[in-house]
């Protein structure tokens, strides 16, 4: 993208008293200064959303979703500018690259669909039969805030800011600063599309201080991030009685039945753990393989993830791209480090590849990883796969769940057996012969965590239906009046106990 291109869309920002540089993870060098807006900035931002919604909520909803429709037409026709937009800001490869943008597209078209049906006014059962009707319809919050990650900037947009939009409200979305330039293309599409520019407003800065004036003033949040973070936007939206979506961190097993295919075990655990250089929240970072496997199953996906192309490329030849920026660096070397000095021993990969890039790592297997080592329990968020042995299935199961996280899950092997096991495991999602793409590619299917992974789920109506309020609606029909007075009440008794009866 041009440097015009860029200031044009830097140009959304006010002017701010601090800028901070953003580099391009691949080289290290910089594309640009970022404005960091102040906490004032930031609430004037979500007052003019709060001024701007009340207009959007009066547009139908049909006429709504085709504004979703349309942007979903604009972001195939710009989709290599979303690819290149993607790769610049997260070094990501294209092929991960490409896998974020077609969900995004996607994610637009689902919800342009069934947005619709989805906040239709249903009629209920009525709890009088014959005297009363009821139904329900949906309303909605007002302004919404939503907290987007570097990781999946445009994906986790569209599956986050789209159904709030499509059901009426504002958005004011803080993105961070390292992917901002995507979500702005992305809300520039939107715009083209016809939506009000006003009604999503793009913030970024500093996480505590935009971040909590989001979350302040806001009538929803939406976050995803690291569980730590999610505990304290958590406990601020409590205090305010808003409603709150939160996506965290997974720390997501793989269990390999007795019936599986090794070969395409290790073919679907390397996948499943180096997408998007393992920077991914629904990666899988530990396998259980039973024992009799344990060998040639570490010598297969050894050879696999040695064979991977890790490197710098704006088409598809390149399999891994490089981690996203120092912090990210120094955070997988000091988990993989902990790890060998306690006991763990590399399979494949194990060190950093600075002839390739900075921030480059090369995908990384390991076994024998100690109870004491850090990544054993906590999330490392890179390219790394921990495997151990199981001799009982039950103790598989037991490890697999022997999580503080419950995001995702995996099984592999007969699919029958898959299932049953999949019934055992406390996860948000469970894929079985796939790492997290079944699940994940599903726009109608709820996607969230449980334990320290999160709280409520994204995607299906339900994804449209959290930026909402219920409203019940219940009408006397008039034709015989409800009782209001102790003796009106023992004339209807009879007919009263009847129609109990009747409710089904």
């Amino acid at each position: 993208m041009s440097e015009t291109n860029i200031q044009g869309l830097i140009a959304h920002f006010p002017i701010a008293d601090q800028t901070v540089p953003i580099s391009n993870p691949v080289n290290g060098k910089k594309i640009y200064d970022l404005p960091q807006l102040s906490e004032q900035q930031v609430i004037d931002a979500i007052d003019k959303a709060r001024l701007a919604q009340p207009s959007w909520e009066k547009v139908s909803v049909t006429e709504r979703a085709k504004v979703l429709r349309q942007t979903q037409k604009l972001m195939i026709a710009d989709e290599a500018k979303l690819l290149d937009l993607l790769q610049l800001e997260t070094g990501k490869s294209r092929a991960h690259a490409f896998e974020e943008t077609v969900g995004a597209i996607a994610a637009a078209g689902y919800n342009s669909k069934v947005a619709v049906k989805a906040l239709a006014r249903q009629k209920t059962k009525s709890g009088i039969p014959v005297l009363t009707k009821t139904f329900v319809d949906h309303f909605p919050v007002g302004v919404v805030g939503v907290i987007t990650p570097w990781n999946y900037p445009l994906a986790l947009t569209m599956l986050d800011v789209l159904p709030a939009l499509v059901a009426g409200n504002a958005v004011v979305q803080k993105a961070d600063n390292q992917s901002a330039l995507t979500v702005l293309f992305a809300r520039h599409l939107a715009i083209e599309a016809g939506l009000p520019a006003e009604v999503w407003t793009v913030v970024v800065g500093d996480g505590e201080i935009v971040g909590n004036a989001v979350t302040d003033h806001v009538d929803y949040v939406a976050f995803t991030g690291s569980t730590a973070t999610g505990r304290k936007v958590a406990q601020r939206a409590a205090a305010r009685l808003i409603g709150c979506s939160l996506e965290l961190g997974g720390k997501n097993p793989m269990i390999v039945l007795e019936s599986a295919n090794v070969k395409r075990a290790a073919e679907i655990a390397m996948a499943g753990a180096f997408g998007s250089a393992g920077q991914l929240c629904v990666s899988i970072e530990r396998v259980y393989v039973p024992n009799r496997m344990k060998e040639e199953f570490l010598s297969e996906i050894a050879k696999r993830t040695n064979s991977l192309n890790v490197g710098k490329s704006n088409d598809f030849s390149m399999d891994i791209g490089s981690l996203t920026g120092y912090s990210q660096l120094q955070r997988v070397t000091g988990f993989i480090d902990d790890a060998v000095i306690t006991g763990a021993t590399v399979i494949a990969g194990g060190e950093a590849l600075s002839e390739t890039g900075p921030y480059f790592y090369s995908p990384t297997v390991l076994t024998n990883v100690n109870a004491n080592a850090r990544m054993y329990r906590q999330e490392v968020f890179g390219p790394v796969i921990a495997v151990e042995g199981y001799d009982d299935l039950d103790d598989a199961i037991a490890w697999a769940n022997d999580s503080d996280f419950g995001l995702n899950a995996s099984v592999v092997g007969d699919e029958r057996d898959a299932l049953k096991v999949a019934e055992k495991l406390n996860a948000g999602g469970v894929n079985i012969n796939e790492g997290y793409r079944a699940s994940f590619a599903s726009n109608e299917t709820p996607m969230g965590g449980t334990k320290s992974s999160g709280q409520g789920r994204r995607n299906g109506i339900g994804g449209i239906l959290r930026y909402t309020e219920a409203r019940a609606i219940g009408i006397s029909r008039g034709a015989i009046k409800i009782p209001t007075r102790a003796k009106q009440y023992n004339q209807m008794a009879p007919l009263m106990r009847i129609l109990v009866k009747l409710i089904k």
